[in-house]
């Protein structure tokens, strides 16, 4: 029965393609459209095979999308990047009036004769003072005593102040600006040498003209100067009131633990999901919408609800895994231009993956028969605990996994809204895909075609210039549709098996 819903789900599939293809030819058969279409089911398709593996086991998972938002949000707390001077001191306070600066005591990074930039305090101006003084003096601060650095500067500040950072600036040599073919350039020198990389930053600053911060993109240091290609470009050349202060790139985690360690917790996530379930003798439904809301409000109060991302840092590594793709037709004269989505060949191997666990191994076996009944499955020696929690594990890691894609492709995680109703779109394609809501039956091949399937009937929507605000009821009519489609199949097989027996009996 499983292969008439999968050939059925398949023949829907493909009408749906030729329908859009005879009539928004000019729009559906771009190289564009079909590679979105791809990386649109790749992303959901991954989503999808994990929800399936809970189905198989009668169980459901509602918190796949607040997964994914937490997912996302960790991957972008995880690899967050710094641009930070190597001598930033922190500020105790401002007296404006005395033209001091309280620093920790015994700070030597600062001399007399330097020129230092204070900013980041609560009235901070940005400003750019040259060091006159620097002694050790014991100071009342927030009614207590404290030995402190003192500096004194050249120039009053406007207002008191505190919590701020005062860093060293070099002076700017000289600078040209140039064009290239990928974009405008600056050449700065700088006084000093500076341990800068690419992939650095510097900050430029003057006294009235405002500060610009620009990616370093190549450095080369000659004798006591630093020569540095920004990206990016001036009206003019820099006059010698300009400074530059470099800033270093620091990132909080390296790529491979910050991928390993969101896939852990989206484990762990679904380990306390089966644990509930199976210890506890919570509902499966309880504990999802539970987590649905819980996943939510942490990926909310882990960025203060502000929305994270990746700026320009990943482009050339981490994020060609979900916006990269391998050409297959490159039209340079204007003609077809089509290539395969990195995120197809990530479905394709979990896909396989997870095929042949469901269908090769003894686990899958395992997971089928507790779908199919619980009770029989026990007796016959199956630890259906141990299954349901694997179930579980596999779908909040997929969730994961679906989680960091989402977020590299959008580049962008805004955590009110990032994975909202994405569980649907998962329940929906497995629905479709064979997977039956009492359990015990379904397949991986019919999951990725449901998958698809929703992709296309978006496609239809926006191409067929239908209201998107029909996106969500022509979703709960489609899940509508596979429910009735595999109840009507079940009682015809019921039937056609009872009259099968009456006619051997007869």
């Amino acid at each position: 029965m499983l292969r008439i819903k999968v050939f059925g789900i398949l023949m829907l599939l493909l009408v749906l393609c030729g329908l859009l293809a005879i009539t928004v030819p000019e729009s559906f058969l771009t190289g564009n459209n079909i590679e979105n279409l791809l990386r649109r089911t790749a992303l959901y398709g991954v989503l999808g095979i994990g929800v399936a593996f809970v189905i198989i086991t009668s169980g459901i998972d509602l918190s796949i999308g607040s997964v994914v938002c937490l997912a996302g949000c960790l991957l972008a707390m995880f690899l967050r990047v710094s641009h930070l001077p190597s001598d930033q001191t922190p500020v105790y306070a401002v007296v404006a009036a005395e033209k001091q600066l309280m620093l920790p005591a015994n700070v030597s990074v600062v001399s007399p004769g330097d020129r230092i930039r204070y900013y980041g305090g609560r009235r901070a101006e940005a400003a750019v003072r040259t060091v006159v003084d620097v002694e050790q003096r014991s100071v009342e601060l927030d009614g207590k005593a404290k030995t402190t650095t003192v500096v004194t500067v050249d120039q009053p500040f406007s207002k008191d102040d505190s919590l701020g950072y005062v860093a060293r600036v070099f002076p700017v040599e000289s600078s040209k600006p140039r064009n290239t073919q990928n974009g405008s350039l600056a050449e700065v020198t700088v006084m000093g040498q500076h341990p800068v990389r690419p992939r650095d930053q510097v900050v430029l600053i003057h006294a009235t003209s405002g500060f610009k911060q620009l990616p370093i993109s190549s450095v080369e240091s000659a004798g006591s100067m630093t020569h540095m290609t920004l990206q990016g470009a001036f009206e003019q050349q820099l006059d010698s009131q300009w400074v530059a202060l470099p800033l270093y790139r620091s990132q909080r985690m390296s790529i491979v633990m910050a991928v390993t360690l969101v896939l852990a917790i989206g484990a762990a996530l679904g380990w306390i999901h089966g644990i509930l379930i199976t210890k506890i003798g919570l509902q499966p439904f309880v504990v999802t919408l539970c987590g649905l809301l819980f996943y939510r409000g942490i990926s909310r109060w882990l960025v203060n609800d502000q929305p994270q991302g990746f700026g320009n840092e990943y482009d050339a590594t981490l994020r060609v895994v979900a916006t990269g793709k391998a050409m297959i037709a490159a039209g340079d004269d204007g003609g077809f231009k089509f290539g395969v989505p990195n995120p197809f060949f990530i479905l394709l191997g979990v896909a396989c993956l997870a095929a042949f666990f469901l269908g090769k191994t003894i686990w899958g076996r395992y997971m089928l028969a507790l779908g199919r009944s619980r009770q029989a499955a026990e007796y016959s020696g199956i630890n259906t605990g141990r299954m349901t929690i694997v179930a579980y594990v596999i779908c909040t890691s997929l969730a994961a996994l679906g989680g960091m894609l989402f977020a590299l492709d959008a580049n962008s995680v805004s955590p009110s809204s990032f994975g909202n109703f994405f569980e649907l779109y998962a329940i929906a394609a497995a629905v479709l895909g064979g997977c039956s809501l009492r359990g015990g039956e379904g397949g991986i091949l019919g999951v990725v075609i449901g998958t698809a399937l929703m992709q296309v009937l978006y496609n239809l929507i926006v191409l067929m210039r239908i209201s998107d605000t029909l996106q969500f009821a022509i979703i709960g009519a489609v899940i509508l549709a596979g429910v009735i489609a595999d109840e009507s199949l079940k009682k015809w097989n019921v039937r056609r098996q009872l009259a099968r027996r009456a006619a051997d009996h007869s």
